[in-house]
Parts: structure tokens; C-alpha cells; sequence
């Protein structure tokens, strides 16, 4: 399953790589629910989301059967939400928070189903990277339960970002909704990716000469320098809101 959540990711990342040569190609807008930049942007962050997910499910203490379900879960979730907004995009029709017809709102609902099946993925594979583990190294350990904590955070402001937008949908503000609904983006798009830097950071500490002990203080240094920064982006996302 890990080698086909590749080979997806890859299509994934492709993907929001054409749409990004689309958008600077047509002289497009970067903003509005219409701007070929959603399409971009759910392609590249997907496509490396998914790549980083089935790399880190790796150090993660489950047995493979669940693995695999983990896995090709969170894989099928990844397409549709990118399939789905690139498809909205091409319609010329927004994909969130849009409920003009019923095939519109049909597709809202799968978004915000494929955005809850992928925090229960994540929250699971969180919860199973504090199991005990020794056959993966401390330093790698501790960077990829923190990397999953922060991950939480991410799902968590993209589920409050869509009840806040889908709320003025349903109060008749549907405007409102489209011009603030992405009001967390900063705080989103900073805790998305600490799952792939700690990580990395670890695997290529254990390829260096850096000694066991002092691999775990750099990467625990790693690891509150990103959640100070995290913290720092979200304060600041809050206050201007």
C-alpha cells in the first residue's frame, strides 16, 4: 500500500503543478473562491501530505493489516478532496461552502466528509505513535509524535474554517462566508508540515556522525523552535481576525 500511496502522491503533486502552470499561464487571480490557485494548492499540499504520511506510518507501532487500512484510507480521502476541488475549479463553480444545486452541495458534503475521515486517520496514527516502539530510533520517535500533535492542530483549524464558512452558508451570508472562511490559512498551512520537517530532520541526523544523545537535543530543540513558531503564526492569525 505504501508504494501506491507514492505513486498516488506523486500524481497528486503533478496534479497541483499543472494547475499552478494553468494559473500563471491565464494571468488568473490568486484570490476568490474561482482562482485556480485551490486546485494548485490542495494538489501540492495533498500530494505532499499523502508522500509524508506513508513515509512516517512507517515508524509508527501497528500492525501492517491496520497500517494498510490507515494508509489506503487516508490515500482514497487525499484524491477526493483534490479531485473534488479541481473539478469545482474547472466548473467554474466554488467547491466549498457552495450549495447553489443539489450537485454542488453534494460535493460540499464530500469535502467536509473527506476533511473528517483525515482527522480520524490522523488522530489514530497519533494516538499509535505513543505506543512503545524500540525498534524505531528515540530521536525519530520523538519527532514524529510531535510532528502528528502539530499535524492535529492543522486538522483542527481546517474542520473550524469549514463549520465557521458553512455556518454563514446556512444564516444566508454565503459572501461572508467566501471571503473569511479561510481566515486560519497561516495557522493551517504552518502545523500541515512539521510531520514532514522533524522527521526529516531526524532521518538525516541518523545518517550522520551526530551521536545518539546529541541527535535527540537537536531534534527536540527542532521540535519547540516549530511549536514556538506555530504558536507565534496563530497568535498572530487570532489577533487579526
Amino acid at each position: 500500500m505504501k508504494r501506491v500511496a507514492y505513486l498516488i502522491a506523486v500524481a497528486l503533486f503533478l496534479s497541483g503543478l499543472v494547475h499552478l502552470g494553468i494559473l500563471v499561464a491565464t494571468g488568473g487571480t490568486w484570490e476568490g473562491p474561482l482562482s485556480w490557485r485551490k486546485p494548485a494548492v490542495f494538489g501540492l499540499s495533498f500530494g505532499l501530505t499523502l508522500l509524508t504520511i506513508a513515509w512516517v506510518a512507517s515508524f509508527v507501532q501497528l500492525r501492517e493489516r491496520t497500517r494498510s487500512i490507515l494508509l489506503g484510507a487516508f490515500t482514497a480521502a487525499c484524491v477526493l478532496e483534490t479531485a473534488l476541488v479541481s473539478l469545482q475549479t474547472w466548473r467554474g463553480v466554488p467547491s466549498h461552502f457552495n450549495l447553489e444545486t443539489p450537485f454542488d452541495a453534494l460535493v460540499t458534503r464530500a469535502l467536509a466528509g473527506g476533511g473528517a475521515a483525515l482527522v480520524v486517520i490522523i488522530v489514530a496514527l497519533t494516538l499509535a505513535s505513543f505506543r512503545r516502539n524500540p525498534a524505531t530510533p528515540a530521536a525519530m520517535r520523538l519527532a514524529v509524535r510531535t510532528g502528528l500533535l502539530i499535524l492535529c492542530v492543522a486538522m483542527a483549524t481546517g474542520g473550524i474554517m469549514i463549520a465557521r464558512g458553512m455556518t454563514l452558508v446556512f444564516s444566508g451570508d454565503a459572501a461572508s462566508a467566501y471571503a473569511t472562511g479561510g481566515a486560519l490559512k497561516p495557522t493551517h498551512a504552518v502545523t500541515m508540515h512539521a510531520v514532514l520537517v522533524l522527521p526529516a530532520l531526524a532521518w538525516l541526523l541518523s545518517r550522520s556522525a551526530v551521536n545518539e544523545k546529541r541527535q535527540i537535543g537537536i531534534v527536540r530543540l527542532a521540535c519547540v523552535t516549530y511549536l514556538v513558531i506555530a504558536i507565534a503564526v496563530a497568535i498572530g492569525n487570532i489577533v487579526i481576525l
